[in-house]
C-alpha cells in the first residue's frame, strides 16, 4: 500500500504560552479531499500554516511524500507541491489579475496549470487580466487565489474558507468549477463554514474544536446530530 501523500502526526501548536493546536493526527492520499470542519478559532488555519511553514510545530510531524517538512521555509514547501488559497484572498493590490497569477508560477513545477488552463476554468479572468486583481467582484478575487495557487501545480491544494463572503450563487459557481480542478490528481483540504456544503464534496472529514480533534471519518459516515455535537462541543 502506497504512503499517504500527507501526513500530520499529533501536530501541535503554540502562539506563546497559548495553545491553538493539540495533538491533532491524520493522513491524505494523493486525489483525495479532507473537509476541515469546526468554529471561528478552532484551529484550522493555524495547521494550515503549520503545514505550509508559516508557523512551526512545537511537537508532533507534518510528513509530505514520505519527507519531514519541519524546519523549511514556507518557499520550500511550496517548491515541494503545497499551495493555499488564504483566508481573504490576499490579492496583490497594485498587480493585475494576470501578474497576480504569474507570480503563483513562480516556482516553475512542471504540470498542467498555466495561464491558459486557468483561463479555461475562470474565462472571465481573460477578460479581466489587465485590470487590478482587487477591482474585481469577491467571487472573481476568490478565482483569482485559486487561479494563482494552481500555477505553481501543487500536488496538495489548501483551501481556506473557500466561501467567506460570497453570494450563493457565486458559491454555487465556484463549487460547479472544483471537479474540473480536482480531476487533476490534486489532494485538497477544504475549510469551509459551510458543513453540509463540504462534507457533499469531500471523502473523509476532521472537526476540530478548541484545538483538538473532536471527530474524524468518511464524510458519509456521521449523523447531523454527531456533527452538530463535535462542532459545538455539545
Amino acid at each position: 500500500m502506497a504512503d499517504p501523500l500527507l501526513q500530520v502526526s499529533r501536530a501541535s501548536v503554540f502562539y506563546g504560552a497559548a495553545q491553538a493546536v493539540h495533538d491533532v493526527s491524520f493522513a491524505l492520499d494523493r486525489g483525495g479531499m479532507l473537509a476541515l470542519i469546526g468554529a471561528n478559532g478552532a484551529g484550522k488555519t493555524t495547521l494550515f500554516k503549520a503545514i505550509c511553514g508559516l508557523v512551526p510545530l512545537r511537537s508532533g510531524e507534518v510528513r509530505f511524500k514520505g519527507r519531514a517538512l519541519g524546519g523549511m521555509s514556507p518557499a520550500r514547501i511550496t517548491a515541494a507541491g503545497v499551495a493555499m488559497v488564504p483566508e481573504g484572498r490576499r490579492l496583490f493590490r497594485s498587480l493585475s489579475v494576470e501578474e497576480n497569477l504569474i507570480l503563483g508560477g513562480h516556482v516553475k513545477r512542471p504540470g498542467p496549470w498555466r495561464l491558459e488552463k486557468v483561463y479555461e476554468v475562470f474565462p472571465v479572468l481573460k477578460e479581466k487580466r489587465h485590470q487590478p486583481a482587487t477591482s474585481l467582484s469577491g467571487g472573481q478575487q476568490q478565482m483569482v487565489a485559486i487561479g494563482r495557487a494552481l500555477m505553481s501545480n501543487p500536488d496538495l491544494l489548501l483551501l481556506d474558507e473557500l466561501s467567506l463572503g460570497l453570494a450563493p450563487v457565486v458559491i454555487k459557481d465556484i463549487y460547479a468549477m472544483l471537479p474540473r480542478i480536482l480531476g487533476e490528481g490534486l489532494a485538497t483540504i477544504l475549510v469551509e463554514q459551510d458543513v453540509t456544503r463540504a462534507l457533499k464534496v469531500s471523502q473523509s472529514c476532521l472537526c476540530m474544536l478548541e484545538g483538538h480533534v473532536a471527530l474524524q471519518g468518511r464524510s458519509d459516515q456521521f449523523t447531523h446530530a454527531e456533527i452538530s455535537a463535535a462542532y459545538f462541543g455539545t
